[in-house]
């Protein structure tokens, strides 16, 4: 098992288009800007999103890794700026719904590169299914990304409900992404607050907001991120300052590895 601390972050938001694989991309690459080690799990198992996003080509994904065919060092693919991508395979139905045994194995495999890593950045899937929330529920800290529109706060909600009342998930860091400008960031969390303060015992907390930028259409339309490519972009610009607050949340003091503590989280969970 191993010792090193690491930071384990799940970037999640309820339901889909709201920017979750950019958010964790574009965080990823600037924190390895930083010096930082960084591995992103592509865990939309069944629905890869990151190596289209940076139009990268997986020989290997993580369903072989499940299968005891390769290890997860010879599955990574290397991102820009030095970030390591663990591609989900596209279009497993199988994969959307991992066993006992199977979710297990990929918590053992990731322990094993446990003193190679920093920061591990999952990027989960839309909604709540129960893979979804394992992966939630075993991160350190969980990074929820909304957007202004009424659905996305609604299932925001709805995932923090769940997580804080079944599983006892206490703290929700938020992302306002897309805005059209600080304002609107805040007055987004504030909405969030409202209903989450009236129903909920959780702690949120506002760690800032990604501006609509057309610099991020055009870099996903060049399938790069938008952080490499226009690296002045207001976008980049918040990214990087998003980076320097993930950096400096604390890690957990406890004697035991960090890895440790995300694999031993999820492995009771499948085992309940």
């Amino acid at each position: 098992m191993s010792r090193h601390p690491v930071q384990v972050i799940a970037v999640t938001g309820g339901k889909g288009g709201v920017g979750k694989s950019n958010v964790s991309v574009n965080l990823g690459i600037a924190l390895a800007e930083m010096g930082r080690r960084v591995v992103i799990l592509d865990a939309d198992l069944g629905l890869a999103n990151i190596d289209i996003l940076l139009g990268i080509s997986a020989n290997r994904t993580i369903e072989n890794v499940l299968q005891g065919e390769c290890d997860l060092r010879e599955v990574m693919v290397k991102g820009p700026g030095g970030i390591r991508i663990v591609p989900a395979s596209s279009g497993t139905q199988k994969l959307s719904q991992l066993n006992t045994l199977e979710h297990a194995g990929l918590i053992q495999a990731f322990d094993d590169i446990g003193d190679d890593i920093d920061v591990l950045i999952i990027d989960t899937a839309a909604g709540i299914s129960d893979t979804v929330m394992s992966f939630v529920r075993a991160a350190q800290e969980v990074l929820v990304v909304v957007t202004d529109e009424p659905t996305s706060i609604t299932d925001a909600y709805a995932q923090i409900k769940l997580l804080n009342r079944d599983y006892g998930v206490f703290r929700f860091r938020v992302v306002a992404n897309m805005v059209r400008s600080p304002q609107e960031g805040n007055a987004l969390f504030a909405k969030l607050t409202k209903v989450t303060d009236r129903f909920l015992d959780v702690a949120m907390q506002y760690v800032g907001a990604i501006p609509q930028d057309d610099a991020v259409k055009r870099a996903v339309q060049r399938q790069k991120a938008v952080i490499d490519a226009y690296p002045r972009s207001k976008a980049a610009t918040a990214f990087r300052a998003l980076s320097k607050k993930v950096d400096s949340w604390p890690l957990p003091s406890t004697p035991r590895g960090h890895l440790e503590f995300f694999v031993d989280r999820l492995v009771q969970q499948v085992g309940a």
